[in-house]
């Protein structure tokens, strides 16, 4: 895979990246998480597993690694595995979120599995977290799942906070959550600390059910913004594990076009987003080499005029998906 820029910035990352978010605590959404992980928890052999998967990524040539604080271990996995690959930090990209603190004490069913708070003291908090277990490859820090409800755009404590970090040599950027994904990342372009804007990049949610932030993200591209596209698969939903009846007509129209183009369904989703010529990259959140494979045929995926027509009326309205997701399952 080439490296291409993100946004302005000096980094460069691959047209797909690896998301640790399912590899690096026993409980996530994704559907069949559990039996993916063959329901083995024990930390030795989530580590195991992740490293696997990471010298999988790494063998087909995947530079961008992301992860955040609320990922359960997935920055100790990931630092470890950097580490003891003696990997150059000059030769990958790194990218970790604050925000949300892992709350689930490393079970699959808990009360919470993550509290969010966009405040100075965990900003502060966080920071030094990652850092501790990330060190000089962390490169780009995210705030995780900026909403307006949440206050952290108007925060001026925060922002100064985020613009000293930038000044220091870290890119800054936020991630985005919800139906109301445009409206916060137009709020977000808008922000300057000292008539410099403050974020170097988004992570947003855009997939064929859910492709309503595609406008703004070209913006914010357009805009010089690194764009890095995560959920690209639904959370599962946009895969066979999707065994939800009402879905079967939508997933017998994926699996179609699939074999016509000669590739797997996650494939063809995934070459769908890598067909927006705004995405910096788009996230692969696998838990085996395997899927890994399967994923990386998106790069052999050209889309032609027939499936384009097709695949874009899978779309469903935000509040409906974003009501789905909120329902999905901890497994």
């Amino acid at each position: 895979m080439q490296q291409r820029p993100f946004g302005e910035t000096k980094l460069t990352v691959t047209p797909i990246g690896l998301g640790l978010a399912a590899l690096g605590r026993p409980g996530y959404i994704t559907l069949g998480h559990g039996d993916s992980l063959a329901h083995d928890y024990e930390v030795a052999s989530m580590e195991r597993r992740a490293h696997t998967v990471l010298d999988a990524a790494w063998a087909a040539g995947i530079r961008y690694f992301d992860a955040a604080r609320s990922y359960g271990r997935a920055e100790a996995f990931l630092g470890s595995w950097l580490q003891s690959r003696e990997i150059d930090p000059a030769a990958v990209t790194v990218g970790s979120k604050w925000g949300y603190t892992y709350t689930a004490g490393w079970r699959v069913q808990a009360e919470k599995h993550e509290v969010k708070e966009h405040s100075l003291a965990v900003l502060r908090r966080q920071w030094a977290e990652s850092r501790a277990l990330l060190g000089d490859y962390l490169d780009l820090y995210q705030i995780h799942s900026a909403t307006f409800e949440s206050g952290v755009l108007e925060n001026g404590e925060v922002l100064a906070e985020l613009a000293r970090l930038k000044q220091a040599g870290v890119a800054v950027g936020l991630s985005l959550s919800g139906p109301g994904q445009a409206d916060v990342l137009r709020a977000a372009m808008a922000v300057t600390v000292d008539g410099v804007r403050l974020f170097d990049g988004v992570q947003a949610t855009w997939n064929l059910l859910e492709p309503s932030a595609g406008p703004a993200l070209a913006d914010a591209a357009a805009a010089g913004m690194g764009v890095i596209v995560k959920e690209a698969l639904a959370n599962g939903r946009l895969t066979p594990a999707n065994e939800d009846p009402a879905f079967a007509p939508r997933l017998a129209i994926l699996q179609a076009h699939a074999g016509r183009l000669h590739t797997t369904v996650d494939a063809l989703a995934l070459a769908a987003v890598l067909a927006r010529p705004w995405v910096s990259v788009v996230l692969s959140g696998v838990t085996s080499p395997a899927h890994l494979a399967s994923n990386l045929g998106a790069l052999a995926v050209t889309l032609d005029e027939e499936a384009i027509h097709d695949l874009a009326a899978l779309a469903e309205t935000p509040d409906h998906y974003w009501q789905t997701r909120a329902e999905l399952a901890w497994n």
